[in-house]
């Protein structure tokens, strides 16, 4: 019994052998048959090309660059619209609140106020000077975490000369953050 099991396995090798014959007779072996594909030498223009339907997919980058289109709106407007972002500084009887609107949405962007609970319980009051320097500190460390590093800053004339707003505004300057924006560049196509 184990000699027929041996002579089948024996046929069935020389079976084998017999099928890879005409493989062997061009000079391969059977696990030889696979074969690494042709490298291609890339070309030192391939990595100059540039894709002629470019879309910028990141519109903050024309801001950085001044490029964008700032919205004019109307000469008689305040306030003024030509910006890409604006601070906007409010102090009431109980608390201060400092917040960045993009020009193109009612919805501030980043905002900071003392009547978030982190603020509100380092500090003694909530509407002195104290806390308008906490607020320009704490929201110039947001841009700079947005990436938003210019902005326009116009206070009302009449506030502009307080302690409290002078404090806040060198927060917001010692932060980092520059209050006004470059001019926009005219390209032309």
């Amino acid at each position: 019994m184990a000699l027929c099991e041996l002579s089948r396995s024996f046929r069935l090798l020389v079976g084998q052998i017999q099928r890879c014959r005409p493989v062997v007779a061009t000079n391969q072996t059977a696990r030889c048959l696979s074969q690494a594909a042709p490298q291609q030498e890339p070309s030192p223009d391939e990595n100059e090309a540039v894709n002629p339907t470019f879309v910028n997919r990141n519109p903050r980058n024309l801001e950085q660059m001044a490029l964008a289109v700032k919205e004019r709106g109307w000469k008689t407007t305040w306030p003024h619209r030509e910006l890409y972002h604006r601070l906007v500084f409010s102090r009431t009887q109980h608390h201060v609140t400092a917040e960045v609107f993009s020009c193109s949405s009612p919805v501030p962007v980043l905002s900071c106020s003392t009547k978030e609970w982190a603020l509100k319980k380092e500090l003694a009051t909530t509407n002195c000077v104290a806390a308008c320097q906490v607020v320009g500190d704490v929201l110039a460390q947001r841009c700079q975490q947005a990436g938003i590093t210019r902005m326009v800053y116009r206070a009302i004339p009449w506030t502009y000369r307080s302690e409290a707003v002078q404090s806040f505004r060198a927060a917001v300057k010692e932060g980092g953050i520059i209050l006004s924006e470059p001019r926009r560049k005219y390209v032309g196509t």
